[in-house]
């Protein structure tokens, strides 16, 4: 098999191209995902942005399944495309997305057996009730059109086609936001025509993959599939830190959600529901960038070509380090633009916002670097550093401030577990890198191949 585009000197033009695709991606889904709860805030109420925020970790469970999934099987997928094993490859691509579904269906029967014992299991009020099972009974139909589309998303990429991977979320982000200004102001369907904007935004790129992988050509495709556990179980180890990610982000969301109604009620629940989606569109480019250049990693690792490994971490490092404080600075100067989108600047909720924006800004120096040191070592298929380096960073750092610092500097310890935490794990993360440098051939930061 000759012409694959993973099989490539690359310069700094090159790989920020590659990227590129699934970096614009990425921050789209986050414009979209932001706008998404800007109806809500603006045509509902606060109260409706609360509830989604209830729910999100339910949400994160089954877009952290996807994406372990995807994750995984793209570090073993690239790297029989690298040794040359087409076949295998396409066989364990249609394994993948067959499990993705059937994880899909099990995830809707159990949201509508045990609604409401997940519903108030997450925090809910009384008052928040009804709005929380309006969201999830609507968006539980849709979830594995979610499973799908999100695995379709990332392997687009290890298909060698990631700007079609953009052009299809940036379809769904756009019918997202229509149909929300369809359902929500004109229908006046409130929260439940914000969970329909969102399902079918998951549709588009569900059907599309569906289409492409089944023409038969390009480098992957749908083959009968092998029933492979040990290729299910890989996949699911090699990803397992991007799962322990989202299933922190459940829990911190969750013990957000908590504490906030704790201190300050619903309105206190609605400014970190701003807050944390400020926060998926600000790393947004982090983690484009660093799904978007896995496969050439993983690719690269799976034809021992430790000369261009090493290119590509040089580059890498550098463009984290600009895009770090590229974003500190746009939180920081367009943190009351960002809050202004949800609330007016009179309203208790973008006061309480407004207190803690600024605080919060600096996680964005340092959480770039984990990000990226966290999904490298899942694409050289070392899952079980990149699992640690995901559950310190998440269930210990994380979690652990949001429980303790509260209790001692009250809201502004809210405010201060994100960066704290995000600063002791860089140190972490540099320390990983430096460690396994020698052993894994490519955490070397020198150019390697000549040509920027």
């Amino acid at each position: 098999m000759t012409n694959n585009i993973l099989d490539q000197k690359w310069s700094v033009g090159s790989l920020l191209g590659f990227a590129f695709p699934t970096m614009v991606m990425m921050i789209f889904m986050g414009l979209y995902t932001i706008v998404d709860t800007i109806f809500v805030a603006r045509f509902v109420n606060t109260d409706a942005l609360s509830a989604i925020n209830m729910i999100c970790p339910m949400i994160n469970v089954t877009v952290g399944l996807g994406t372990m999934m995807a994750t995984g099987g793209n570090a073993i997928i690239s790297r029989e495309m690298g040794a040359g094993e087409y076949q295998a490859a396409k066989e364990d691509f249609s394994l993948l997305i067959l499990t993705g579904a059937v994880v899909g269906f099990l995830i809707l029967l159990i949201g509508i057996i045990w609604k409401d014992e997940i519903i108030y299991g997450l925090g809910a009020s009384d008052l928040l009730f009804p709005y929380c099972e309006s969201y999830l009974m609507t968006l539980l139909l849709f979830i594995p059109a979610n499973v799908l589309q999100t695995l379709f998303s990332n392997l687009f990429v290890t298909a060698g086609k990631p700007g079609l991977g953009f052009g299809l979320s940036f379809l769904a982000g756009v019918a997202n936001i229509v149909l929300d200004y369809v359902f929500i102001s004109m229908l006046g369907l409130g929260i439940r025509g914000a969970a329909l904007g969102t399902g079918f935004g998951y549709l588009i790129p569900t059907a599309a993959g569906l289409v492409y992988f089944s023409r038969g050509k390009g480098t992957l495709s749908f083959t009968r599939p092998r029933l492979k556990w040990a290729v299910i179980r890989e996949s699911c180890f090699n990803g397992s830190s991007e799962m322990i990610g989202q299933l922190a982000s459940a829990v911190t969301t969750f013990l957000f959600n908590k504490t906030m109604m704790n201190l300050l009620g619903e309105d206190g629940v609605a400014a970190i529901t701003i807050m944390i989606y400020s926060q998926f569109l600000l790393n947004a480019l982090y983690i484009g960038y660093s799904m978007g250049i896995a496969p050439v990693i993983g690719f690269n690792y799976g034809n021992r070509n430790g000369v261009r490994q090493k290119r590509v971490f040089s580059i890498s490092m550098k463009f984290i380090a600009a895009a770090s404080l590229l974003v500190f600075s746009i939180s920081m100067f367009g943190g009351p633009c960002i809050l202004g989108l949800f609330a007016e600047d009179t309203s208790r909720v973008y006061e309480i916002a407004d207190n803690g924006f600024r605080i919060f800004s600096f996680s964005f120096l340092f959480c770039g670097l984990n990000i990226f040191t966290s999904a490298s070592f899942t694409a050289l298929s070392n899952g079980k550093v990149s699992a640690i380096l995901s559950f310190l960073r998440t269930f210990v750092l994380l979690a652990g401030h949001i429980l303790l610092l509260p209790r001692i500097l009250g809201i502004n310890g809210v405010w201060l577990a994100v960066p704290l935490a995000e600063a002791i794990m860089s140190v972490v993360s540099m320390g990983c890198l430096a460690c396994y440098r020698k052993r894994e051939g490519c955490f070397v930061m020198s150019d390697g191949e000549n040509g920027m």
